[in-house]
């Protein structure tokens, strides 16, 4: 049972990666500097009146949601709304920087293994029974894949 419940975390981790890593591709995309609320309106020849009456707000109105697009604190609700009066759908998620998921907890999970394996490896040098380079990178690979396979809450601290 406890295996199962292991594999099943690996499992949801990978589900995941897939789904984010369709997002992948949009990494390099950033907003313009006036962001996209203007921008769209600009390029659908609407007035800020226009885009107002959609909203139902003023035009102020309308460039006050555009100037806190632009300085990022504008809310995801709004953007939503913005985008639904300019017959566009938000998408909004996460991307991992520069891995999958899977490779992000491999590598944190190599880094833990390491740290373990050495500190038994210096107690063990310390009673006369060390052990080869073989044998502690064997050890490493086992333990990173015990960690990876658990995903234990204590990964991130």
């Amino acid at each position: 049972m406890l295996m199962k419940l292991k594999n099943s975390q690996l499992i949801l981790v990978r589900q995941l990666d897939k789904k984010v890593m369709s997002y992948s591709t949009l990494t390099g995309l950033t907003a313009p500097p006036e962001g996209w609320i203007r921008t769209f309106r600009k390029t659908l020849n609407m007035s800020l009146k226009q885009l107002g009456k959609r909203l139902s707000i003023s035009a102020q109105g309308v460039k006050d949601l555009e100037k806190r697009e632009a300085d990022n604190s504008i809310t995801l609700r709004s953007l939503k709304e913005a985008g639904k009066a300019l017959n566009m759908q938000l998408v909004y998620g996460f991307v991992p920087i520069g891995d999958s998921l899977e490779e992000m907890i491999e590598k944190r999970a190599h880094d833990i293994a390491i740290t373990i394996v050495k500190r038994t490896s210096i107690t063990m040098s310390l009673e006369d029974q060390a052990n080869t380079s073989d044998r502690l990178k064997q050890a490493v690979d086992e333990l990173t894949q015990d960690i990876k396979r658990e995903v234990p809450k204590n990964l991130w601290d």
